[in-house]
């Protein structure tokens, strides 16, 4: 790395210089834009903060008797760089410790003195564990389980969506929340329950399915008949009230049956979220609100939920340290989980509302954060746009489940150890990286993982045990994210021409309005590129007819299939490559091949064996001014990657590969870019930049260009201006 002291210097007075007020030039929840510096616009999350957020779930109830604890916690956090903690996430007990006999000056007391000293509240609503007196008053609150039974007072999410009196329970409390703190100067966010998920099966619930259903198949049971093909077995209703979920010994046989209940529960959940936004929305309109979500969470439709949302915040818990793979691989797994989070709300930075400093408790196995993986961790959910790092939780439980779950104070107590010294030196950081908040990643290729084609392929009778839907699209995910190259992560409903290449693994269910998005994008010089598994199904579930992939797609990807043929895992194929692919070599498929017939399509590869042997394996179709890709089998990395690695040069997408345990993302805002480079390796590594990369290092606070050598474990962000 070379460094001129003269450009140096000229470049530090440069960023002193240089203004970086925000102005305010909308709300939040639309497309909000600040202006700062010239001709640079950013979405600012929280301008009365106008920093990254650092901070944590705080549960200063749990020491109300301990008031030097209480003082020390304040000390600490301002120690550690927290600007920011929530609270109130499971505290219904105690505000309310019986019906109607409320409790909050604890909790002015805290917000006061967070304020006092320049640390924000972020404040949950309590509906994420209800007090016991609430279910003894009220039984109907809790759920019923697949099996008929009431579930009993414990744990967490033990209550029914539907239970119109417990609605009503949240809604008054609720109320007394935005009435007391919505105009405290220390509150940024609401924050909806915790963690929302499960479902329930009793009497009410199974009224609303059935009246949900009514609406979808305009009261036509008839309709819902067809639809769902019940004359198969004898299955047909009459009446939509015979209609019960699908639960073990009971109907479970109606694809069509499953996928209606699953979108019911995403229906019925969002339903209540809105219930519990509408309270803050009346009384709080300027406040935004967020909901924290969970990973690939098989059980809420997140594209369906997020659209409730101004902010979208979500918990990361990877396993960072595992026998099963490297450092590097993990990270490629936790920025996929990024990336879906973020593409929610492509327009503003989203939220790390949860992680850990050190371990969890319920891992299978629970190891420590290596030294500066904690650091490491961090960057990265910020590298992929994330405008905070927050933790669960700040200080440790003394009793109960998470007692030996990781904090930023241990039961030891002190500020001296190893953990709140890094979580100390990722406080400086984010400080370093002020200017970064606001900007957002900007993707040239995206991929389809839509949540009710992931439903409907687990429910699929055939083929094999495990499809491993998610695991394709990851593994597609991870070969662009060593290339450097960002990836939107979208439902196949979202709008596709902000990009170059589209990626559609397994898109085995097709829903309404996708074949013209599909033809569309490519007519218009888009690259798609699909897989075995396409187009099977309508949004019902229903086969199409006339071979696959069916809804329109044949004329775009100029094939049909005629088969598909299930792999053992102790067998293989290959894939040849032919002379006019401009790929070489046989890569081995595993798990799945299809047999296809080609229309217009041309033949790029064939596979090598069985008695499909010389019959096309991967094909590419012109129409209009795009090309649509299609891979029939699960082709090993390596022909995956050359096929990548061609698609993304004939667009003209610039990519390197990286060095082995390296990582990148850029981060935009006009004509400034802010690249991350992360190294999860032991060893130093260099990454030679191109004429056009130079820049200043945010973190080292000097000129960077030629060779950026990162340390082990090191982290790096350079500021580019492209003119």
């Amino acid at each position: 790395m070379g460094i001129g002291l003269k450009e140096n210097d000229d470049i530090e007075r440069k960023l002193q210089n240089e203004s970086f007020s925000v102005i305010e030039c909308g709300n939040i929840a639309g497309s909000q834009q600040y202006a700062v510096g010239v001709k640079m616009k950013r979405s600012i999350l929280f301008p009365k903060v106008n920093e990254i957020l650092h901070g944590g779930d705080y549960n200063p109830e749990q020491w109300l008797d301990r008031p030097d604890i209480l003082e020390e916690d304040i000390r600490l956090m301002k120690k550690a760089g927290v600007n920011t903690v929530t609270l109130g996430v499971f505290s219904w007990s105690v505000y309310e410790s019986s019906e109607g006999n409320y409790h909050f000056e604890w909790l002015d007391d805290v917000m006061d003195r967070l304020w006092e000293n320049g640390i924000f509240t972020i404040l949950a609503t309590p509906s994420g564990a209800r007090p016991a007196w609430l279910d003894q008053a009220m039984p109907q609150a809790m759920r019923v389980s697949q099996m008929g039974i009431r579930n009993r007072h414990g744990v967490r999410h033990n209550h029914c969506m539907t239970f119109p009196l417990y609605r009503e329970k949240v809604r008054e409390i609720n109320t007394i929340l935005a009435k007391r703190y919505g105009n405290h100067p220390g509150l940024i966010l609401w924050h909806i329950s915790n963690e929302l998920g499960g479902v329930c099966y009793c009497d009410l619930c199974e009224k609303k399915f059935q009246d949900y259903l009514k609406r979808k198949y305009h009261d036509n049971i008839q309709e819902l008949n067809q639809e769902w093909w019940t004359t198969f077995w004898s299955h047909r209703y009459n009446s939509f009230e015979q209609i019960e979920p699908p639960v073990p010994g009971g109907e479970t046989s109606i694809h069509g049956l499953n996928l209606d209940w699953k979108r019911f529960t995403t229906w019925n959940m969002t339903d209540y979220m809105k219930d519990e936004i509408a309270v803050f929305k009346k009384w709080t309109p300027d406040i935004p609100v967020t909901t924290n979500f969970m990973r690939l969470y098989e059980g809420l439709d997140y594209h369906k939920m997020s659209k409730e949302l101004d902010i979208i915040s979500w918990d990361s818990y990877p396993d960072w340290h595992t026998d099963k793979g490297e450092l590097i691989d993990t990270a490629a797994a936790t920025a996929f989980d990024h990336s879906v989070m973020r593409s929610l709300k492509r327009d503003r930075p989203f939220m790390l509302m949860e992680s850990v400093p050190s371990q969890v408790n319920w891992h299978p196995y629970n190891k420590l954060k290596r030294p500066g993986v904690h650091n490491l961790s961090c960057m990265q959910a910020v590298a992929c746009g994330s405008d905070t790092v927050q933790y669960f939780q700040w200080r440790k439980s003394r009793g109960s489940y998470e007692q030996h779950h990781g904090a930023v104070i241990d039961h030891l107590g002190r500020c001296d150890t190893r953990i709140f010294g890094e979580v100390e030196e990722v406080g400086k950081k984010l400080k370093l990286l002020k200017e970064v908040q606001g900007s957002i990643p900007k993707a040239s290729t995206a991929i389809i993982f839509d949540w009710e084609n992931w439903w409907a392929i687990n429910d699929m009778a055939g083929l094999s045990v495990e499809k491993n839907y998610p695991q394709e699209c990851r593994r597609l995910y991870q070969i662009l994210f060593c290339y450097g190259i960002e990836a939107d992560i979208i439902s196949q409903e979202e709008d596709l021409t902000p990009y170059k290449a589209v990626f559609a693994p397994m898109l085995y269910l097709l829903k309404p309005g996708t074949k013209e998005r599909f033809s569309h994008f490519v007519e218009k010089g888009g690259y798609l590129a699909a897989t075995y598994l396409t187009g099977y199904v309508n949004e019902h579930t229903l086969c199409y007819l006339g071979g696959f992939p069916g809804g329109g797609l044949k004329d775009v990807f100029g094939l049909y299939t005629e088969e598909i043929d299930s792999l053992y895992p102790s067998e293989s194929n290959g894939a040849a490559f032919t002379e006019d692919s401009e790929m070489h070599g046989v890569c081995r498929i595993r798990d799945f091949c299809e047999i296809i017939k080609p229309l217009t399509a041309r033949t790029l590869a064939y596979y090598t064996e069985d008695f499909y042997q010389g019959t096309p394996a991967i094909t590419v179709n012109t129409f209009g001014a795009g090309k649509a890709w299609y891979l029939g089998a699960r082709v090993e990395d390596s022909g995956l990657e050359q096929l990548v690695g061609k698609i993304m040069c004939e667009l003209g997408i610039t990519f390197k590969k990286l060095p082995h345990g390296v990582e990148k993302h850029i981060r935009y805002h006009d004509r400034v870019e802010y690249v991350f480079y992360l190294n999860y390796t032991t060893e130093e590594k260099e990454v030679c930049l191109g004429d056009d990369e130079k820049g200043f290092s945010l973190l080292y606070h000097k000129l960077v260009f030629g060779t950026l050598r990162l340390k082990g474990f090191g982290v790096d962000v350079i500021r580019q201006e492209k003119r």
